[in-house]
């Protein structure tokens, strides 16, 4: 995933909270982004992850963080993360070369998630925000879609 997609905070439609970037954060996204820009001029202090450990960390964590953000209830997510987990390995830009169904909730077709937000293709929040809704209107909510699933193998 490039760094700079992992770096995005979610969008926050309105009355949402707001996700305020940790100063951790803020320093491997520096880190991150100076590796990746050719002016990264020592190596970290000992004990300091790598521009590129800092990178990886950061865009493995993104998306569950978000979804941990947009899902108030652990239950539903944690019926929402066993689905993406199986469905895409929270991989973003996942795409299912015989279906074509994409990102971390394999929708098909992947632009049914231009409903939560143009920037569908790069932003993991709106794939979750489109994810969520999806779940709630066709099985009742995410843990609904989870119990579908085991028994399909599919959602």
């Amino acid at each position: 995933m490039p760094v700079l997609s992992a770096l995005r905070l979610p969008r926050q439609p309105l009355g949402r909270r707001v996700v305020a970037a940790g100063a951790a954060t803020v320093g491997a996204a520096t880190l991150a982004l100076s590796a990746l820009s050719g002016q990264a001029q020592a190596a970290p202090a000992q004990g300091q992850p790598s521009a590129a450990q800092a990178a990886g960390a950061q865009s493995a964590s993104a998306p569950r963080q978000a979804a941990q953000e947009i899902i108030d209830d652990q239950r539903q997510y944690t019926c929402f993360a066993n689905i993406v987990e199986r469905e895409s390995g929270w991989d973003h830009t996942a795409q299912n070369p015989s279906s074509g169904a994409y990102g971390l909730v394999q929708a098909l077709p992947g632009e049914k998630m231009a409903s939560a937000g143009s920037d569908w293709r790069t932003n993991p929040a709106t794939q979750i925000e489109w994810g969520v809704e999806y779940m709630k209107e066709r099985y009742g909510s995410p843990c609904g879609a989870w119990s579908f699933w085991q028994q399909n193998h599919w959602y």
